[in-house]
């Protein structure tokens, strides 16, 4: 089994939901993310969601657009990326996602790409400006390697658009909980639940919520209704206001322990 699936599994068991932080790789540079990421773990993180940085990342907010520039103007290369990956492997064996756009990867060498990947120790993949009907190439090469590719669903998207998700995607059902950019948010659009009810009834995979989750409150709430919170932007800020990297990486820890204690007190019912 592999680790995205086998965690999914322990948390049903336990009845909780996940809880996934997104860091962006090299923000504010490698050894820090490296620190934080060791933090997020000790937090009580169950999966974390790595960011590779991009010059136009269209899909991304204000808070994560600057920290892809910040860690840009540090020289951050996919090549250490994958060493960022493999020294975390080296004592822990939680789940790891990488989050990023195709033209990277593209330029890359997709089969390149995903097998120094999988040999770094990265579980999966999210692409977020690759929709599932261009996804053939790509998932050749994750598939061949082990890794899972993850989709995005949203609020805009049709019955076509799930069925295709559910048939080929792995790891996880990422859905957007709003339309337009990453970003923290007050509150999130009531015909959420009906909305995920709506995937539920298309897939087997577990389905996480992000794009706007920034408090211990939210991230409860969607425990009620999912089987994971993703949060990003809230917690980039609070690394981004921190001073040095030891405080960055230990505020970066305290918050994920708050929201996964909030998301702990949801008993969940087994689907």
């Amino acid at each position: 089994m592999r680790r995205i699936e086998a965690k999914f599994a322990e948390l049903k068991k336990r009845g909780e939901a996940a809880l996934i932080p997104f860091v962006t790789a090299g923000d504010p540079d490698i050894e820090t993310t490296l620190k934080i990421l060791r933090a997020l773990e000790k937090g009580g993180a169950d999966c974390i969601e790595l960011g590779i940085p991009f010059s136009d990342p269209t899909a991304d907010g204000p808070t994560i657009q600057r920290s892809s520039e910040r860690a840009l103007k540090n020289g951050l290369s996919l090549p250490r990326i994958f060493r960022l990956v493999r020294e975390f492997r080296r004592n822990s064996e939680l789940p790891v996602i990488l989050f990023g756009y195709f033209n990277p990867i593209f330029h890359y060498g997709l089969r390149k790409f995903c097998r120094q990947a999988a040999e770094a120790g990265v579980d999966g993949m999210l692409c977020v400006d690759l929709p599932p009907e261009e996804s053939g190439e790509l998932k050749r090469w994750t598939d061949d390697e082990g890794l899972d590719l993850i989709f995005l669903l949203s609020p805009t998207s049709g019955s076509d658009r799930i069925q295709q998700v559910a048939r080929k995607g792995r790891g996880f059902i990422y859905y957007v909980s709003v339309t337009g950019v990453t970003g923290a948010r007050g509150s999130f659009d009531g015909q959420l639940r009906s909305q995920l009810a709506r995937v539920r009834k298309a897939t087997s995979l577990p389905i996480g919520v992000g794009f706007g989750i920034s408090t211990p409150q939210q991230a409860s709430w969607i425990a009620g209704l999912a089987d994971a919170a993703v949060v990003g932007s809230a917690l980039v800020e609070k690394i981004e206001k921190a001073k040095g990297s030891t405080e960055k990486a230990q505020g970066a820890g305290r918050f994920v322990a708050q929201l996964k204690r909030a998301m702990r007190q949801i008993r969940r019912v087994p689907n």
